[in-house]
C-alpha cells in the first residue's frame, strides 16, 4: 500500500509505516540534517523494495497534484513548537504551524486513510478553537477555505454544514491521546494522534488497545521482585518506597488484582543495560555511543530515573543541548544519554545511523515518533484497509 510521509524529521512515524506494510511514494522534510539520516538509512523504509522520492525543502512547495488518486495513506507530525507546552504557544499565529500543508495533501491526493501525530499541548483548552478546525479540515478536506477568509470564519461555516448534515463528511475522523509507555516504549511521551478513513470505504476502527502498565512494573518491583532479579540489583541499591506508594503496592499484591495480561512498562535500564557506561569507555565500539560531559539539572528539567521509562525526549530548545534528556543514577549522579541510547528510548534500530552534531541530533530525535508505537498503529490501520480490500474484492467475485 503506497504512502506519503509529511514533516519526516528522522524517520521514526516512516519507519513504523514501512514495518506496518506501508510503501513509501515520496518522503517529505526541509532539514538537511534529518533528510541525510534518511538518505544513510535507506534500507530501513526500502524492505518492499519501493524507490520513493525524498523531497528536501519546506512541504508547502512539495506538488501533490502528481499522487492524486495514488496514494493510499497520508502519515506524518507537522512541525509540534506550535503547540509544545515548552514552545511559545502562538498555535495558528506560529509560521511553522503545518496542519494547512497537511489538510492540502489530503485534499489533493483523496488517500483512503491518514495519521497525523502532534503533541499533548494540542488538546489545551486556549486551542481547543483551532483543534476543532483542524478535526473539520480533515474531516471535509473537500471544503477549502476561501479566498480572504479567516480560519475563525471557515470554521463557523464548516461547523454550520457538520450541525445542518448537509453534506456528509468525506472522512471519519478519531483521535486519541496515547502514552507510548503503555505500548512497550521505554518513555511516558504523550502524543495526540488523529487517524482517518474516507467515508466511502464504511471501515469501523478503533485505537489499539495499551499493552503495558505501569502497575504491572510495581508489581515486577514490589511484589515479585521479578525486576530487579532480572537486573541483578541488591537490595541495597533499590530506592526507598515512599508511603503513598506503598499502600499503592500493597492494593496490587491483593489475590484479586489483575492487569488483564498486560506487560510491565519498559524503563531506561530495561533499554540500555546491555550497553557500556559511555563515561567509563570512552572507546566504546557502539554506534553514536559517546560520552557528552555537562550534563545539569535546572527548573523543569531534572533528568530521566534509570528504573522507570524516560521522561519524554526533548528537542533541544531548552536551555541547554539535549534539554531534558538526561540518566538520573539510582545515587543520584547524571549524564546526557549518548545518542545511541535517546535512540533506544525512541525505539530505533541500533544500526540506524545519525546525521548531525550531537545537539542536531538530539533534536532529531526529540522530535521523532517513537518507531514502536508508530508501528502499532499503522498496523492497525493497514489491517483495516487490507480487510476492506479484501471485502470489496470477494463481493466482486
Amino acid at each position: 500500500m503506497s504512502s506519503i510521509e509529511l514533516f519526516a524529521g528522522a524517520g521514526g512515524l516512516a519507519m513504523g509505516m514501512a514495518r506496518a506494510g506501508f510503501q513509501h511514494s515520496a518522503v517529505v522534510e526541509w532539514n538537511g540534517d534529518a533528510c541525510q539520516t534518511i538518505r544513510e538509512n535507506r534500507s530501513h523504509y526500502e524492505s518492499h523494495g519501493e524507490d520513493f522520492v525524498l523531497f528536501e525543502g519546506d512541504a508547502r512547495g512539495f506538488d501533490f497534484e502528481p499522487f492524486s488518486g495514488g496514494v493510499e495513506i497520508i502519515s506524518g507530525g507537522p512541525p509540534c513548537q506550535p503547540f509544545s507546552l515548552g514552545g511559545k504557544h502562538q498555535g495558528s499565529l506560529d509560521e511553522r504551524d503545518m496542519f494547512p500543508v497537511a489538510v492540502q495533501a489530503v485534499r489533493q491526493t483523496m488517500p483512503k486513510a491518514f495519521i497525523f501525530e502532534n503533541v499533548k499541548g494540542l488538546l489545551r483548552q486556549s486551542f481547543s478553537g483551532y483543534f476543532e478546525y483542524i478535526y473539520l479540515q480533515l474531516s471535509y478536506p473537500d471544503v477549502p477555505k476561501n479566498r480572504g477568509e479567516t480560519w475563525s470564519d471557515h470554521l463557523a461555516r464548516l461547523e454550520a454544514i457538520h450541525t445542518s448534515g448537509s453534506k456528509k463528511p468525506t472522512y471519519h475522523v478519531v483521535f486519541r491521546l496515547l502514552n507510548a509507555a503503555n505500548y512497550g516504549v521505554p518513555q511516558k511521551r504523550e502524543r495526540v494522534f488523529l487517524v482517518g478513513f474516507r467515508a466511502d470505504l464504511g471501515i469501523k476502527w478503533s485505537f489499539p488497545e495499551p499493552t503495558h502498565s505501569e502497575d504491572q512494573l510495581l508489581v515486577s518491583k514490589w511484589v515479585t521482585g521479578d525486576y530487579w532479579k532480572r537486573h541483578k540489583v541488591p537490595q541495597n541499591k533499590r530506592p526507598q518506597l515512599s508511603e503513598k506508594l506503598a499502600k499503592r503496592i500493597a492494593r496490587l499484591a491483593q489475590p484479586e488484582f489483575d492487569c488483564l495480561g498486560m506487560k510491565p512498562w519498559v524503563t531506561v535500564r530495561d533499554a540500555i543495560s546491555d550497553l557500556p557506561d559511555p563515561e567509563k569507555q570512552p572507546q566504546n565500539k557502539i554506534l553514536n555511543h559517546v560520552y557528552v560531559p555537562g550534563a545539569r539539572t535546572y527548573p523543569g528539567h531534572t533528568g530521566s530515573p534509570v528504573d522507570e521509562p524516560s521522561k519524554t525526549l526533548k528537542a533541544g530548545g531548552h536551555g541547554v543541548p539535549g534539554g531534558e534528556n538526561m540518566l538520573v543514577r539510582p545515587d543520584g549522579s547524571l549524564r546526557y544519554f549518548t545518542v545511541r541510547e535517546a535512540a533506544r528510548i525512541q525505539t530505533f534500530p541500533d544500526d540506524y545511523i545519525f546525521h548531525g552534531s550531537w545537539g542536531e541530533t538530539m533534536r532529531q530525535l526529540g522530535n521523532a515518533v517513537p518507531v514502536k508505537l508508530a508501528e502499532v498503529v499503522a498496523k492497525s490501520v493497514a489491517n483495516a484497509l487490507n480487510q476492506e480490500q479484501s471485502s470489496r474484492a470477494t463481493k466482486i467475485c
